[in-house]
């Protein structure tokens, strides 16, 4: 079994934090996003390959990444694109990866900017025990955010409808870009594509696929975080903080007042402050501020301000 983790998206929406550092590295704690996937993939013998699938953009810096951690499984698998608009949509980049890997295993596809509360072992049990296409599903009790999502709909654990991102969502229940393809299925990739079908959202190949097929999904409770936002971003680090802070043992923090959910790395300077629900990047200085629900970059100095729900770049000074 092979496994793709999607890590090609520019994350426009998170600028200036992302705009030279994919999403995919932001720390949650002690790990980043990515790293939470690839523990799961390397502990997981059926797993023989991980393909990091990225942009030629942020191809030195995953290759310089992998060089340096500890994870075996994974290389890179790069798309052609730069930009945002030259993107083939997650469909066509999965099946220029399976024709430019020469892929012929079953397939495990996790989207690198999902925090899963479950291991992806669970899944690939669930996918093996089944024999079809399957996808993960998870309840996110809101019909409003459902319109962002593929919806699916259940008879037990077979998938007896699907809609990407519907107007009118019926249920709450949403695919959460986690997939399994076995391998006599790979070649539908083409044949989808080339019938014309959206090569974007890999939601509509799931529609497609269930109409010919049996699809199945794996539910599971817990949580989800689609790290698209700086709001998710900050949603997901207070899950894992769970209420508590965590500093870096070379930060220092002085006569500061550190609510729930502070996330302080290394080197970093917090002076006579108050911060809550706020991650603040390495090599900062933060004095007689007050800051809330925000994220800092790297170096960067912040003094005698109050700021909230904001984004900070990196090397910035702001007094």
């Amino acid at each position: 079994m092979k496994a793709v983790v999607l890590a090609g998206g520019y994350a426009t929406r998170m600028w200036p934090i992302t705009k030279h550092r994919p999403k995919m590295f932001l720390p949650v704690g002690e790990e980043t996003v990515i790293d939470v996937i690839f523990e799961d993939l390397e502990e997981d013998d059926r797993v023989s390959e991980v393909f990091v699938s990225t942009n030629e953009r942020f191809e030195e810096v995953f290759e310089e990444y992998l060089d340096d951690s500890p994870f075996e499984k994974p290389t890179l698998s790069v798309e052609e694109t730069v930009e945002e608009d030259e993107k083939f949509g997650v469909v066509g980049a999965l099946e220029q990866l399976i024709d430019r890997e020469n892929v012929e295993e079953d397939l495990v596809v996790i989207a690198g900017d999902n925090l899963l509360s479950f291991d992806v072992g669970e899944f690939v049990d669930f996918f093996e025990e089944k024999n079809t296409p399957s996808i993960a599903a998870y309840d996110v009790g809101s019909k409003e955010r459902a319109k962002s999502y593929g919806l699916v709909e259940l008879d037990g654990d077979k998938v007896v409808n699907f809609q990407e991102k519907p107007e009118e969502p019926n249920s709450t229940l949403v695919s959460i870009a986690c997939y399994a393809f076995p391998a006599e299925t790979l070649p539908k990739f083409d044949e989808y594509l080339t019938g014309g079908n959206n090569p974007d959202e890999p939601g509509w190949f799931i529609q497609w696929l269930q109409g010919k097929g049996d699809v199945h999904a794996f539910t599971f409770d817990g949580a989800w975080f689609d790290i698209g936002t700086p709001e998710s971003y900050l949603d997901a680090v207070s899950w894992y903080l769970d209420g508590e802070n965590f500093v870096h043992e070379t930060a220092n923090v002085e006569n500061s007042d550190l609510g729930e959910n502070v996330h302080v790395m290394a080197n970093s300077v917090v002076e006579n402050s108050t911060l809550e629900k706020t991650v603040i990047f390495k090599d900062s200085i933060i004095r007689n501020a007050d800051i809330r629900n925000t994220i800092v970059d790297e170096d960067t100095h912040i003094e005698n301000l109050d700021l909230s729900n904001a984004l900070i770049g990196a090397h910035s000074h702001l007094e």
